[in-house]
């Protein structure tokens, strides 16, 4: 079976470290291998950060929003628009089975608020959500949902999940 591709953008490294964890996971309970792009890595290294995508995947995203008091205003993205930009690109968003979304509680109606957006602008579902790294038990259910997922999607649509 073809590795899981996922795309996301980790600032604080708490994404990325969670996307760690979910492969060696997911690779220790279903034998499967995650393919991890981590836009920010591509745009430090000056390779383009925009391509077209023509396979399923996943997206990760943590919530930054700039300015407000989290409860009634401050929801304008800032710092992870690289990923908007490259679901945007083309058809790439088609093929984005769903997206994970990562933040901190203390930002109240903030929290994971980006993802959110993200699943309303491009039509596909938030699957998820986590805490900063996320728990042990965040880590094994969102594992099992992506698997789940992606398996139902690669049967029932072909090599490639195209949501219209």
């Amino acid at each position: 079976m073809q590795p899981i591709a996922i795309f996301y953008i980790s600032l604080s490294g708490n994404t990325e470290d969670f996307i760690h964890r979910l492969a060696a996971h997911i690779k220790q309970k279903y034998g499967l291998e995650l393919e991890t792009t981590n836009l920010k890595s591509l745009v430090k290294k000056g390779q383009p950060a925009i391509f077209d995508i023509d396979k399923p995947y996943f997206s990760f995203l943590p919530s930054y929003l700039e300015g407000g008091n989290g409860l009634d205003n401050g929801y304008q993205e800032i710092l992870t628009t690289p990923l908007r930009r490259l679901i945007a690109h083309g058809e790439n968003a088609t093929y984005c089975l769903g997206i994970v979304g990562s933040g901190n509680r203390n930002f109240n109606k903030q929290f994971c608020l980006t993802a959110h957006q993200y699943a309303q602008d491009f039509g596909f579902p938030v699957l998820d959500e986590f805490e900063l790294r996320g728990s042990q038990e965040d880590l094994e259910r969102i594992g099992d949902k992506l698997v789940k997922v992606f398996q139902t999607a690669t049967k029932t649509k072909g090599v490639a999940y195209v949501q219209n």
